[in-house]
């Protein structure tokens, strides 16, 4: 199947040329998981990044492991076709912060890995930035989301005093 259809449709490669697109999607790879399956676990290394294709795939945080032994593990977001996560670990190589796990069976995703994507992004700087503009915007938007629903949980909490 060719991946870059499923890439157009994704907000993170908005206005790159049909060339650009086939140049990320010469350096994707496919993967195929059934409802329940773990992607990647929150406070793991992570190297890429992934494209919903089909299915439905649900980011979960722990509270447990930052100290609140009480709440269980919390849906955050539930993302579907054309929807992208993953992207931090492009940017810090830093630890996941959250889990991903499938929620739909055949769920397939694309898997962008940050080695080949930055090379490219380094060969192609015209490429390079329009997906870095792209990639802080999509995370920009994902941070003023959060925000909202800090500010809900926080309000809440304080209304039930």
């Amino acid at each position: 199947m060719s991946v870059v259809p499923v890439l157009r449709q994704a907000d993170i490669f908005d206005e790159l040329t049909p060339t650009q697109l086939e140049l990320i999607g010469s350096i994707c790879t496919e993967r195929h998981y059934q409802a329940g399956d773990v992607i990647f676990e929150e406070n793991t290394p992570g190297d890429e990044m992934y494209i919903i294709a089909n299915g439905e795939v649900e980011i979960i945080v722990d509270p447990a492991l930052i100290g609140h032994e009480s709440n269980a593990p919390r849906t955050i977001a539930t993302l579907r076709r054309g929807q992208s996560f993953g992207e931090v670990s492009l940017v810090d190589e830093g630890l996941r912060s959250a889990s991903a796990r499938c929620s739909l069976h055949d769920t397939h995703l694309i898997v962008i890995p940050r080695d080949k994507l930055m090379l490219l992004c380094d060969t192609y700087p015209q490429l390079g930035y329009k997906l870095m503009r792209n990639l802080a915007a999509d995370l920009a938007m994902k941070i003023r989301h959060t925000d909202l629903q800090v500010r809900e949980q926080i309000t809440w909490s304080q209304d039930k005093r």
